[in-house]
């Protein structure tokens, strides 16, 4: 599929909702439950909302420019936390997971059990690159307790967030 926009007028708003879409994400990572070594945030639910509500590509643009944003400086990263330093510590799985995830979340279409397998898989597979990083640093058993054990309610409950939110819009919208 390709990413050419159509006008320079489409390009301006596609370009203005990712920009929005990477501010929420960084706003949604300031909200952080302190876990070592992968922080509990509100950034996957951002992501799930921006893929499925504003659609796959401004999903991945949003979370493309958030970590732009917060790779050259800006405190965009959980706790204010910024540079390039965070894309090689142990959540840089994470965040580079947040692309995939974003991108499956934009397929988030259908009744409810379709929307809540989507964006349940769409959750599950930012865990894959997490992991795998997060291993490297702490080793595969303990990344499995710290980096995905810990996670398993959270992931539930902002998944059925997401859930009820798109639901809700689709309604209503």
């Amino acid at each position: 599929m390709s990413i050419a926009i159509a006008t320079p007028r489409l390009a301006l708003r596609f370009w203005a909702l990712a920009l929005l879409g990477s501010l929420v994400i960084a706003a949604s990572a300031q909200i952080a439950v302190p876990l070592w070594p992968v922080p509990m945030t509100l950034q996957t639910l951002a992501v799930l909302l921006l893929g499925a509500l504003g659609g796959s590509r401004i999903g991945v643009a949003s979370v493309a420019l958030y970590l732009a944003e917060g790779a050259v400086g800006l405190p965009f990263f959980a706790n204010g936390s910024a540079g390039i330093a965070v894309l090689a510590g142990p959540t840089a799985g994470y965040l580079l997971g947040f692309l995939p995830a974003a991108w499956i979340a934009g397929q988030a279409r259908g009744g409810w059990w379709r929307t809540g397998a989507i964006l349940g898989a769409a959750h599950l597979v930012l865990f894959i690159p997490g992991l795998a990083w997060l291993a490297g640093f702490i080793g595969l058993e303990r990344a499995l307790v710290t980096g995905l054990a810990v996670f398993i309610p959270g992931t539930v409950v902002k998944t059925a967030l997401a859930l009820v939110a798109v639901r809700a819009s689709r309604r209503h919208g």
